[in-house]
Parts: structure tokens; sequence; C-alpha cells
């Protein structure tokens, strides 16, 4: 994946997905409205890239396939906010905006999501967009499992600062059994359940893709029972514009506490920076004083602050 923006040019045929039931203040994204969409993320790269990496492939294979819809602020005129709603709700309302625009974007959206009702496992994005919308819903949602209010978003421009890791590489296709195992203990550690609890056909799939798609990096070590393990990894994953969004980095418990988390996270920058885009990103918990000891290391720097609310 090369670090240029997604033609805006959708295919033949392409169409909005169905939206929930009319607001007065937001509206349900065509895809006519995709480049206007994608040229407010662009403006701010690194906070609205889960959102405006769906709306890349909505340009390029539709909302269908992009698996959600697209919002967009104000119902008429020019767009001031955009939210993606699909897996995840993810709002983008530039701070430029001021306190009540933002404000206003934020309930326009919330009020599309109570129309539509809870259809994502989370709203996360921006803290005060992801915030300021979740203030619109909580009454009328289910009570969430999680609020996260404070979450490091990190980025970094250039070459990393300590020495890479060069046992780090992409993982293989033929590899996927031993790269999904550590996928799902990362993500059990992380939010708390399984994602392949009652079938996980999705999950899978997601891995899958991530692989295919070189966005998958691991080292590998034998176990003290000889068998090959996955020790370190971290996937790609999200790619809009000039922006990568690092998810899922993990050690084995077998091996932590060697390091290797410093040089594989230099290694994925260098890999990443190379071949799929120039600026890394990612977002981290307040509290995980290791990993942004290694984040900090390599040579991120905080750039924002997010929110995630968990269902």
């Amino acid at each position: 994946m090369a670090a240029s923006r997604t033609p805006l040019h959708p295919p033949g045929g392409a169409r909005s997905a169905p939206g929930p039931g009319p607001s007065p203040d937001a509206r349900a994204l065509g895809v006519h409205d995709l480049p206007e969409a994608l040229t407010l993320c662009y403006t701010q790269p690194v906070a609205s890239v889960l959102a405006a990496s769906r709306l890349e492939l909505a340009v390029r294979s539709g909302f269908t396939a992009a698996g959600g819809q697209g919002w967009g602020f104000p119902a008429t005129g020019p767009l001031e906010a955009v939210c993606w709603a699909g897996a995840n709700l993810v709002p983008v309302i530039p701070e430029t905006l001021g306190e009540v625009r933002q404000a206003a974007a934020a309930a326009a959206f919330a009020a599309m999501a109570r129309a539509q009702g809870r259809r994502s496992s989370s709203i996360v994005g921006e803290r005060a967009a992801a915030l300021g919308l979740w203030a619109g819903l909580e009454r009328h949602w289910p009570a969430p499992r999680e609020i996260r209010v404070d979450q490091p978003s990190m980025a970094i421009t250039r070459g990393p600062d300590v020495a890479p890791d060069p046992a780090l590489r992409r993982s293989t296709l033929a590899e996927l059994d031993i790269v999904l195992p550590a996928c799902v203990r990362m993500f059990t550690e992380e939010v708390g359940y399984s994602p392949v609890a009652g079938g996980g056909g999705p999950y899978v799939q997601r891995v899958r893709s991530l692989i295919a798609d070189g966005r998958s990096f691991i080292r590998t070590e034998p176990t003290p029972r000889g068998r090959e393990t996955v020790a370190f990894k971290a996937e790609v994953g999200a790619v809009a514009g000039t922006v990568a969004q690092i998810q899922g980095v993990w050690v084995d418990p077998l091996f932590r506490g060697r390091g290797w988390s410093v040089a594989g996270m230099a290694a994925v920058v260098g890999a990443v920076r190379e071949s799929i885009a120039p600026v890394v990103s990612l977002y981290v918990n307040h509290y995980n004083d290791r990993a942004l000891a290694t984040y900090r290391r390599v040579g991120f720097e905080q750039v924002g602050t997010f929110a995630t609310v968990l269902f």
C-alpha cells in the first residue's frame, strides 16, 4: 500500500447505504458526498484515520463492502463534520468548528445513532468528539462495559530512534494457524472477551485479510517445547491518506521483559513508512506506562487524545 490517497471515483453501480431515520441536523452520505467527506477527514489525518479508511473503502467498493454508513453534519450545505457508523461508531468533528458547532454535530450524530439503534461495538475517536457523541446516547443505549477517557494518540513521521529488530517480518497466510491465536490472545487481554466466542468468522477473516494485504508483522520463536509461536506482533489496522494506524501490538508473556517490543516497533515503523504510509500512528491507554515508554523510545510523540466507549 503506497502512501497515496484513494482515487475519489466510486465503481459503477455503487450506492449509498440505507440510512437511519432522518435527523433535522444530519444526513446519511451518498457516494457523491465522499470526496467532500474525505477532504474534511484529511484536514486532521491522524485523528480521522479510522473513519477515513472506511470512507476510502466505500469509494473503491461501495458502502456495503465498507461495512457501514457515513453521516454528515449539517443536514444541508457544506460538510462540517462526519461520522462513520459500522462495527465502530467513529465521529470526526474538527476542533476548528468551535465548541457550539462541535456540540451541535455530536448531538446530530447521536440522533442518527438513536434512530438506528446500537449496532456498533464501540464509539472511538478524538476525545471531545467521542465523549460528546456518547453524551447524547448514554440515556438511550445500554450501559457500556468500559469507558476509556484518556488514550494518548501518538505519531511518528521519521525513522525510529532505536535499531529495528532484524527478526521482524511480514506474516504469511501459511502462518494463519499461529498468527490467529496470538491475535485472539491480544484482543482478549485488551478488551476483556474473546473475539471468536460463538464462532468468530468475521474476526478470522479480518486477520486473514491483514495477512494477505501485507499488514501483519510478527517475530516468531520456539517455545520451550520447540513449537514455533508468535513472540511479538503488530498490525496496520487502518490506512487512509498519508497515515497508517498500528493496532494489536502484543508480546507473548513467555518473551516479555527482553526489550523486543521496542526493537519490534522500530522495525514496524521502518517497514510501514517504506511501503505503506509516511505517518505511523497509534493510540494507547494512559495507564499503560510500559507501552507508552516503549513508543516514546521508538520516537512516537503525542499529537492528541482519543477516548473509547466499549459495549
